[in-house]
């Protein structure tokens, strides 16, 4: 809901106005093409940074059912949120063509609203449907009833392994948040963008995210090779962990023309990635991307600098909560070239 309110804000299009039948937004979750992205860019799909679609375990049930339509989407979002629907079950029964993407089971209803499609009476229908979602199973009467309207040996067995299973209603509220994200990521990608990394990241590395896209990509590579590695997980941080998300952005934008740009003393907002004024093509970082600077300094700046603009180096370390050790930080990153040490005045 952030996201969305920020999305209205900074484009002026209300998200209920969007289109859930825009086949470049849907395209999103099958193929990467309509990002329009450098050709040897090898994310298999665009769904990186879609909510509740851009985990690597949803991106790869994408990969693997490759979803065209609305409600296959809607049947994703069930698999993924679900337990054993989709390990050990469903991707099973894909893989080794026992049956179709179409046929298996997503959520809830789907297993009530196929037992009535086989004759079951409602009652029947929903009771088992409720065992099954809790985990229960089914009792031996049950799985009798099943074979006699003809339900698949299959079927059952998949209704067996399952431990959980997803409501609809919670999945299409999800495919509708995700979608309209998508549809700004297709169309307002700088936008998209800018509330990504504004609201949905929780660790940066100002050094990489700046660096040209070989930087970012080499940096994401290592990261996630580490991860992988059994004998080196350990020792990969947690703000290392958390910066495989913002890397696998930062590089897509990358891949599709867009850059998040330097710091900028007068334009920066405190928290906020905004876009530049002068170049479409990127993005102006905030100032607690820097480490060891926190929001109320971040603050403070911005709203001295709104007041009246630093004349110098101590003026901007008298007027705001900027400390010693952050004023040689801006320093060594080129902020502050074009101010003065001191607040001093020569008429000669």
């Amino acid at each position: 809901p952030s996201a969305m309110k920020m999305l209205e804000r900074i484009t002026g299009i209300a998200v209920d106005t969007i289109p859930m039948n825009d086949m470049e937004t849907i395209s999103l979750f099958n193929s990467n093409k309509a990002l329009h992205a450098e050709e040897n860019y090898d994310e298999p799909t665009g769904a990186v940074g879609l909510p509740e679609f851009g985990t690597p375990f949803v991106r790869q049930i994408l990969a693997s059912t490759r979803p065209t339509k609305f409600s296959d989407l809607v049947k994703i979002s069930g698999l993924s949120h679900g337990t054993d629907v989709w390990l050990n079950n469903a991707k099973n029964l894909i893989e080794s063509k026992v049956t179709t993407f179409d046929d298996v089971i997503g959520c809830r209803d789907d297993i009530m609203l196929y037992l009535i499609h086989k004759g079951l009476p409602s009652k029947a229908a929903f009771d088992i449907m409720e065992a099954i979602r809790k985990g229960k199973g089914l009792k031996d009467e049950q799985k009798t009833l099943l074979a006699t309207h003809k339900v698949p040996q299959w079927y059952i067995d998949s209704c067996q392994r399952i431990k959980y299973l997803f409501p609809k209603a919670h999945a299409v509220a999800y495919v509708l948040m995700a979608v309209r994200v998508a549809w700004f990521k297709v169309h307002y990608p700088l936008h998209y963008y800018s509330v990504y990394f504004t609201l949905r990241c929780s660790s940066y590395e100002y050094e990489t995210m700046t660096k040209p896209m070989r930087v970012v990509r080499s940096r994401l590579l290592n990261i996630q090779q580490r991860l992988n590695d059994i004998n080196l997980k350990k020792d990969v941080s947690s703000k290392e962990a958390d910066l495989v998300s913002t890397l696998e952005a930062v590089y897509e934008m990358n891949n599709r023309g867009y850059k998040i740009g330097p710091l900028d003393l007068n334009l920066s907002h405190a928290s906020d990635f905004i876009l530049h004024p002068d170049d479409p093509t990127t993005l102006i970082p905030p100032f607690i991307i820097l480490d060891g600077l926190g929001a109320n300094v971040a603050k403070s700046i911005v709203e001295q600098r709104e007041i009246k603009a630093f004349i110098s180096k101590e003026d901007l370390q008298k007027r705001s909560q900027i400390n010693n050790t952050q004023i040689n930080r801006f320093e060594e990153l080129g902020l502050l070239e074009s101010l003065d040490d001191k607040n001093q005045m020569s008429f000669f």
